[in-house]
């Protein structure tokens, strides 16, 4: 073993530097994380909503272009 004590030091310094990182997370509560599912639902709904309309539109139109 020529490391010596490397080892051990190095193990402490990661747990030290995990501890620091796990305690500076803010945790997020059930009630917020299901409200911001939510509000991130809402808009992709938006969004494809949105889609769905701007692909009507341009179908509609090509059917009229395609009668003329």
């Amino acid at each position: 073993m020529t490391r010596g004590n490397q080892r051990d030091t190095d193990r402490a310094k990661a747990a030290k530097k995990q501890a620091a990182l796990n305690k500076s997370k803010a945790k997020e509560s059930n009630t917020s994380l299901a409200k911001r599912k939510e509000a991130d639902a809402e808009i992709l709904r938006a969004k494809q909503k949105k889609r769905d309309e701007e692909k009507a539109a341009e179908a509609a139109g090509n059917a009229a272009k395609s009668i003329k």
